[in-house]
């Protein structure tokens, strides 16, 4: 890739990176407040919030919190 290339997908990949790392704070901030989580093990939902890019913390969103 050459300089004028990397400056094209540059502004492609700003909102996908926002919208990760929000995703990820949210996520984070809801697990770190809650008190029970599904499989009742919150430092395997930290690993899978943090690794599991866009899907990790879309299911701990959805499937991951359990009502105190």
């Amino acid at each position: 890739m050459n300089g004028s290339e990397i400056r094209e997908i540059i502004p492609l990949l700003i909102p996908l990176v926002v919208i990760q790392l929000g995703l990820i704070a949210i996520a984070l901030r809801d697990l770190k407040n809650r008190k029970r989580v599904a499989g009742r093990n919150k430092l395997v939902w930290v690993l899978v919030i943090v690794l599991i890019h866009y899907i990790g913390p879309i299911l701990y969103l959805t499937i991951g919190r359990k009502d105190d």
